[in-house]
């Protein structure tokens, strides 16, 4: 469906949640070293539950290389500094969906490079961000909502949702 890029992340029970996310919705999840914790951490595996076999992890040594494997695919960058907010984006499928470390976000110079490709999710003033979990799942399921939830949902459910 998605190709989820987390950059540098650093809590392991927030990339357990992700890859749970991207298991239940056939999202690709993208590490981008160097990573907060080790891929066998005992947090990262419980906040994971047992869904770590469903889901395709690919682990890269930069953005740079993350983004040269996935060359001609929409790329958005999640950023609480975009003036474009993530419902206004088109999300195919197949769209590459990239977040920043929990501390410090994505880096200014990516940023400045990619601005045309730059969203945010929508809050309070003054408010520093949302999780990172939060914020992969709100815009994971906008793209399923923009692409009628491809896959996820049973001819009944398909029903409904045209009416």
């Amino acid at each position: 469906m998605f190709h989820i890029v987390l950059v540098e992340p650093e809590i392991p029970q927030n990339a357990g949640n992700i890859a749970r996310t991207c298991a239940a919705t056939g999202c690709v999840l993208h590490l981008v070293k160097p990573l907060g914790f080790e891929l066998s951490d005992k947090y990262l595996k419980r906040a994971g539950l047992d869904y770590w076999h469903l889901v395709e992890v690919r682990v890269h040594d930069s953005i740079e290389e993350v983004l040269a494997s996935l060359a001609g695919a929409p790329i958005y960058f999640f950023t609480t500094k975009a003036e474009r907010i993530y419902s206004e984006a088109e999300f195919v499928q197949g769209a590459v969906l990239v977040f920043g470390k929990e501390t410090a976000g994505l880096k200014e110079e990516l940023l400045v490079a990619n601005k045309e490709s730059c969203v945010r999710i929508p809050m309070l003033e003054d408010r520093r961000s949302l999780n990172l979990s939060n914020s992969v799942a709100i815009a994971v399921y906008e793209g399923l909502r923009q692409n009628g939830y491809a896959g996820l949902l049973t001819k009944g459910e398909l029903h409904r949702l045209k009416w």
